[in-house]
């Protein structure tokens, strides 16, 4: 078993810059191809993997410029076995998939001061994160997730983040299994533009129930693909659960999800305001300190929350006006 820190640096404080819209990047910037959304497949090739790596540098120059720390999340969000069979991976060459995403990682690590840079091993929904079909009960969404989750504990990764969950019961399951692989875990919901869960479930009743199923395994919460102003006014509410939330990843656009799933055109939004948004969500809930993009966003949209947020963070607005 690997060793890793208990306490995540980003647990002590500061600001904890993540990177932005991957797929935004790969298919409407760099017209890349990506079947099933699946980034991790650009790693079959030495020109698709120095396109990752090129990708990353962007905001890792980011986060130095800032002073801030970096968390650098894997590409491995479509990588466990249901994802990688429809890919045409075998259980062999996905775990191998898997790996090398991380030792990648491993590399851009060194750019950094110890303790300012955290690898994080990405782990996806079964099913499309947009819509929860299929659902599992927590039994079947741990032994789903098992084999992903056990490949990652196994190499230098210091936690793993589940992104774009959309129900309670698979992160319970994912919950329990990062659990069993004593591995560190934060959780990440989406939202429609109501604030709740594509269910219809409440984030706060939601993350009550995973704490309560897993003893509040999880190290943090998130939330991510859904615009600022969808959650806004759900995490000021003040209510305890609020203060489980250390990290979010915002969408650019405002659309909903079912409205994005029909456009063929980039909504980038307005970086600026993204960054401003942002900001006014940090300054709501102080304990958020893990901030970056999700779809639609690139490396404007966290140079902008960059430039806003780090001064919130011990900065001032000289040392960080470079950043906007």
């Amino acid at each position: 078993m690997p060793k890793f820190r208990k306490s995540l640096p980003q647990l002590e404080g500061g600001l904890f810059l993540a990177d932005g819209g991957l797929e935004t990047t790969l298919v409407f910037h760099e017209g890349v191809e990506l079947p099933l959304f699946a980034a991790f497949d650009q790693l079959k090739s030495e020109a698709g993997e120095r396109r990752l790596r090129r990708y990353y540098q962007t905001y890792s120059g980011i986060a130095k410029s800032a002073g801030a720390g970096m968390i650098l999340e894997s590409v491995t969000w479509r990588a466990s076995h249901g994802w990688g069979e429809k890919l045409g991976y075998t259980k062999k060459s996905l775990a191998e998939a898997n790996r090398r995403a991380i030792g990648m990682l491993e590399e851009i690590r060194t750019e950094f001061e110890p303790g300012k840079a955290v690898i994080s091993g990405c782990v996806g929904p079964r099913g499309d994160g947009y819509n929860p079909s299929g659902v599992m009960t927590a039994l079947e969404a741990e032994d789903y997730h098992a084999e992903q989750v056990g490949v990652l504990a196994g190499t230098a990764a210091d936690m793993l983040c589940a992104m774009t969950l959309n129900y309670a019961d698979e992160a319970i399951g994912i919950a329990r299994a990062a659990s069993r692989a004593v591995m560190p875990v934060a959780i990440s919901f989406t939202v429609e533009t109501d604030g709740k869960l594509p269910g219809g479930q409440s984030l706060g009743e939601t993350i009550h129930r995973v704490d309560d199923a897993t003893g509040g395994y999880a190290s943090y919460y998130m939330v991510n693909c859904a615009h600022p102003e969808h959650f806004n006014n759900v995490l000021g509410s003040g209510e305890p659960w609020a203060q489980r939330i250390k990290g979010l990843r915002a969408n650019a656009s405002r659309k909903s999800h079912a409205e994005l799933d029909e456009s063929d055109e980039l909504d980038a939004g307005n970086p600026e305001e993204f960054g401003e948004l942002c900001a006014g969500l940090v300054s709501k809930l102080p304990g958020i300190n893990v901030l970056g993009g999700c779809c639609g966003t690139d490396h404007r949209h966290v140079e902008a929350v960059a430039g806003r947020c780090a001064p919130l963070f011990g900065r001032t607005k000289g040392q960080a006006a470079g950043l906007r």
